[in-house]
């Protein structure tokens, strides 16, 4: 569910080096991500009212990515002091497991449990995450400025999805598994802004840099399924697309003050789903209606618009949203680059303008640079939790979802220290979950294609 920032937004390794250098929401959305000047900091998303941080790091200075893998301990960071190196780190233990240089700058990194994709300007690493080994190195894809990639949270399939051209909106669909192309779609007539698959990886949605229309597509046939229109009036800059846990949502931001709310609902043979509003006869007459007109009017007239809305306080501003499940009832959460978090209540029957339910801010008084700012919001400092090593959260099954709020995975790894998961169909051998052990130390690790250097601490 994470949004990288671009190379060359306020995250990239050309910025001008502000304090909020980037943000992401881990896969599940149970955590933020943040990369600042002096380093990153990770907090959970468990509570409305209060946000911890149960995690900062100071030894990498102007983080510019920072992905954090589910609810583990394993951390990808990269900084502008080294863009061209991605270092991972074991955050609860403070340790570095490896770091990995290639040869050009990182311009995103996105991962599951069973794979890390590096994404670079005309190429993608694919790594196995349990021993890091390179599996495959896509040469000459098309130019790609922004790293624009998306890889499913489901690691029974490992879909990753980057853009096919470089000049319209056509989108490669790659098993990163079976290390094998899957589908070419063409999505959109501009080149792509924005991509997302939902948590089952059935879905893939996708926003072109017009911004005025985002699709949802079947995967893996690559089928269009849905098609809703952000705004007609003007273009924007969508940042940020994110289903919700149970994919039955899509969010949307942009360089605009309104985030929007897509549902995803077939409509009945007769119509009986649908809900008797005004907008809903509405769009009956306008269906009715597109029968007699041209197919570009009638095309427009018969897309769907946003379920329900929210309006932040200014525009112009780079932000990521997402939708999560937190205590029990669907939110909304938005992370601006001027350092704060709004979290909002959606309605999931009635949609409209979403409640704002509590704003955090993400720095306190010791990192603003106004020293007297109070932080508004809730307190960001916390004691540092108790989380389930890489190793056991890498190991989790692929099975139907743990949790009875979040589809997705478990916060707990559900394993006993010191046990031995048997192999598996995709990992290079036993995976021992006793913390000590689970990265035996390995020298250096070469690969010949496209000059991959990795290091083992």
């Amino acid at each position: 569910m994470e949004t990288g920032e671009g190379a060359g937004g306020p995250g990239g390794p050309d910025g001008q080096g502000i304090r909020f250098g980037c943000a992401s929401f881990n896969q599940d959305s149970t955590s933020l991500a943040l990369g600042t000047k002096t380093g990153y900091k990770l907090f959970s998303l468990t509570t409305v009212e209060k946000l911890d941080c149960i995690h900062e790091s100071a030894e990498t200075p102007d983080v510019y990515i920072v992905e954090r893998l589910f609810s583990s301990s394993l951390v990808v960071v990269v900084s502008t002091a080294m863009p061209q190196r991605m270092n991972i780190y074991h955050f609860k233990k403070g340790t570095e497991i490896c770091n990995y240089s290639y040869p050009n700058n990182i311009l995103s990194v996105k991962l599951n449990r069973q794979r890390l994709v590096v994404c670079l300007e005309e190429s993608i690493y694919i790594h196995n995450i349990k021993d890091m080994k390179l599996l495959k190195t896509l040469l000459n894809t098309p130019f790609n400025p922004s790293g624009l990639c998306a890889l499913s949270i489901n690691h029974s399939n490992s879909y990753l999805a980057y853009p096919g051209s470089a000049t319209i909106g056509e989108i490669i669909v790659y098993d990163a598994n079976n290390l094998s192309t899957v589908t070419m779609i063409p999505a959109h007539d501009s080149p792509l802004a924005a991509l997302t698959f939902n948590a089952s990886a059935t879905k893939l949605a996708s926003a072109s840099e017009r911004g005025t229309v985002i699709r949802v597509f079947s995967i893996p046939e690559g089928l269009r399924l849905f098609e809703f229109r952000r705004g007609m009036k003007r273009y924007v800059n969508i940042s940020s697309l994110s289903f919700s846990p149970d994919g039955q949502f899509l969010c949307a931001s942009s360089n605009t003050e309104t985030v929007h709310i897509f549902k995803l609902e077939q409509m009945g043979p007769s119509g009986e789903d649908e809900a008797a509003t005004w907008s809903a006869y509405m769009g009956k007459m306008f269906s009715a209606a597109s029968s007699y007109l041209p197919a570009q009017v009638s095309g427009m007239m018969s897309q769907d618009r946003a379920f329900a809305t929210v309006h932040l306080l200014t525009s112009g501003q780079r932000n990521i949203c997402t939708l999560a499940m937190i205590q029990k009832l669907p939110r909304l959460l938005v992370a601006t680059d001027d350092g704060q978090l709004f979290i909002y209540n959606v309605d999931p029957q009635d949609g409209g303008e979403c409640m704002l339910a509590h704003k955090h801010r993400l720095f306190g008084v010791d990192d603003d640079q106004d020293e007297g700012t109070e932080p508004e919001g809730s307190e960001v400092t916390g004691p540092a939790q108790a989380y389930p090593s890489y190793a056991a959260t890498a190991a989790l099954p692929a099975s139907g979802p743990v949790t009875a709020t979040l589809t997705g995975y478990s916060e707990d790894g559900g394993a006993v220290k010191g046990e031995v998961i048997p192999e598996h169909e995709f990992a290079a051998g036993p995976v021992c979950l006793d913390d000590e052990n689970e990265f035996p130390p390995i020298n250096w690790c070469r690969d010949g294609t496209g000059g991959v250097q990795g290091r083992r601490s």
